[in-house]
């Protein structure tokens, strides 16, 4: 950070040096620097008052290192390690980096003005604020010093080591990817591939009780990610739950497109892959109705097929589930700031060019959706695994994090510029899908809406707002924790919790849960109460997965899921 000028530092004494994470910071030049994306200010009043107390602050800080007093531990996991309070420098300077760091945020908070420019004024700072950490240094990272040490350097030479092994592959490991394999320890509930396309296959999984409910149940997961979201290990697996619960179970496995699918279109996407996996459920089971579920992107997806099938008079399914979804993008979160008409002009011109379309890279996704925790997701492995020399360990989470997926480009464009830039999914009539307008309203079928409490990539009060825009009997449950913590909450164990209201919905979001109860542990729980009362009577489970028309093609989880990006 820049150093102050002479008449705002500290009392009269020599300054610290000039490091990252150390110096103390010039407020005209961060408010210059700040200032300059149009539309944003900061009051004078609002300025002098973060000035007075951080040079309060920093006097403090400051006059106690010069009477050598040790500065009490820092309350950030980054500096919890002895070594941290074991020298008086390493503690200063991380007293002091956590004091620039909160004075650099509260100015970026405190701005004023266009409120997109804002964000992105506080994302900005923030990653500026924790790539600055004097922990991801090691000239000024104590414990990895005192690590190097005591094994003689052989830390650093893994940690040059693992960078080598990171560089080459094009990412920061998060996980020992060695450890898992697809079809071996995550995503193994037992089942066949008995349909497949060039946009998905799609998987029945055996039954795991005597009878099964006569509706069958299919699963539509994103199309960024792996599937095995829903089913990592047994213990934690959605998709086994759901079978464990007698539900004759499908899901649809998207194929992770490369060259040759560049040019798939939304239309296309819809009509192969959705729709077509309804109608091939319905031909194994012989059902008239399935119940449906589909998870954020999903979510959007299946909606959206939903209301396609509505427009042709065709009301396929008994019950709609949908976690973590948006429908109404009027509330988008932090992945707001990265969506404007020059951004999305300049990927309809690099990726959904009909002349020369091309594919979203899925290590692009995941480096983006990383940035969005950067300390947990980026610094944290950079240290550990570079810095200490340190393996990280085995997580099925991020062993799937990792394992990531690309999206064809004109696909992607058109959702980008119809959901996110303009909203006009909400809209009724206002857009044309595989050649019928769109109005989610016409889905005729009771839903299902979830929402995670701590979720930054679907905030809670959006997936709320799908309560206002789908017409059937409508139930919202709120989880605790994140996008996908939140989601992969085992009913087994008990943990966080989740909230319930009535089924009468307002507008505002907040005055649901004002009215809502907490109760502990998985909404699991609730959902499989409410699927069950749409999923009909128990009838003899089947012996085994698909038909005379839709043989087992290969057994579960199939081919396309371990095709990597």
């Amino acid at each position: 950070m820049p150093r102050s000028s002479s008449r705002r530092a500290p009392p009269a004494s020599p300054s610290p040096a000039s490091s990252p994470g150390v110096a103390f910071p010039d407020f005209d030049d961060a408010l210059r620097a700040l200032q300059q994306v149009a539309g944003v200010q900061l009051a004078p009043d609002a300025l002098k008052a973060l000035q007075e107390r951080y040079l309060d602050e920093a006097k403090t800080l400051w006059n106690g290192a010069l009477q050598q007093q040790a500065p009490a531990a820092p309350k950030d996991r980054r500096f919890a390690a002895p070594a941290w309070g074991q020298t008086p420098g390493s503690a200063f300077m991380a007293q002091l980096y956590l004091l620039n760091a909160r004075t650099l945020t509260a100015m970026a908070d405190a701005m004023q003005g266009n409120a997109k420019a804002k964000a992105r004024i506080q994302f900005a700072v923030q990653q500026w604020v924790d790539a600055m950490a004097p922990s991801n240094f090691l000239a000024l990272n104590p414990e990895a010093q005192q690590l190097a040490a005591d094994t003689q350097g052989a830390s650093l030479g893994k940690g040059l080591q693992h960078l080598w092994a990171d560089l080459r592959k094009g990412s920061i490991s998060q996980t020992d990817e060695a450890a898992f394999e697809v079809g071996r320890n995550v995503a193994t509930t037992a089942g066949s591939v008995v349909f497949e396309n060039d946009y998905f296959q799609l998987l029945e999984y055996a039954p795991l009780t005597k009878d099964v409910h006569a509706l069958p149940f299919l699963l539509v997961p994103p199309s960024i990610n792996k599937y095995y979201i829903l089913d990592l290990q047994p213990e934690n697996s959605l998709i086994r739950y759901a079978v464990e619960q007698g539900h004759r179970t499908f899901v649809l496995s998207w194929r992770n497109p490369d060259a040759s699918c560049a040019h798939w279109t939304w239309d296309e996407v819809i009509e192969g892959a959705p729709l077509t996996a309804i109608r091939v459920v319905q031909e194994i089971t012989g059902a008239d109705k399935i119940n449906a579920l589909g998870f954020c992107v999903g979510g959007t997806i299946l909606a959206t097929a939903l209301a396609v099938l509505a427009a042709r008079g065709e009301h396929p399914v008994a019950s709609l589930t949908l976690l973590t979804t948006l429908l109404d993008f009027s509330n988008t979160g932090v992945l707001d700031i990265f969506v404007d008409e020059a951004s999305v002009q300049l990927r309809e011109a690099t990726l959904g060019n009909p002349a020369r379309p091309a594919l979203l890279k899925g290590s692009e996704l995941a480096q983006t959706f990383s940035f969005l925790r950067p300390n947990d997701l980026v610094w944290n492995y950079v240290v550990g695994n570079y810095l200490k020399g340190e393996a990280p360990p085995a997580f099925d989470l991020l062993y799937w994090n990792g394992d990531s997926t690309n999206m064809a480009g004109p696909m992607y464009c058109w959702y980008l510029r119809h959901t996110y830039l303009q909203n006009e999914l909400k809209q009724p009539g206002k857009l044309t899908v595989c050649g019928e307008p769109v109005d989610l309203g016409a889905i005729r079928a009771p839903v299902f809406v979830y929402g995670s409490r701590e979720d930054h990539i679907v905030p809670w009060e959006a997936a709320y707002a799908s309560t206002q825009l789908l017409r059937g009997p409508t139930r919202f449950v709120l989880g605790a924790s994140g996008h996908i913590a939140g989601v992969i909450n085992p009913a087994s164990k008990g943990k966080r919790s989740h909230w319930v209201g009535s089924n009468q919905h307002p507008a505002d979001a907040k005055a649901w849960l004002a009215q809502a109860t907490e109760r502990p542990g998985s909404w699991w729980g609730e959902w499989s109460t409410w699927l069950a009362g749409h999923a009909g009577k128990k009838v003899p489970a089947p012996k085994s997965q698909g038909s005379r028309k839709h043989r087992p093609l290969q057994p579960a989880p199939g081919s396309y899921v371990k095709q990597k990006a």
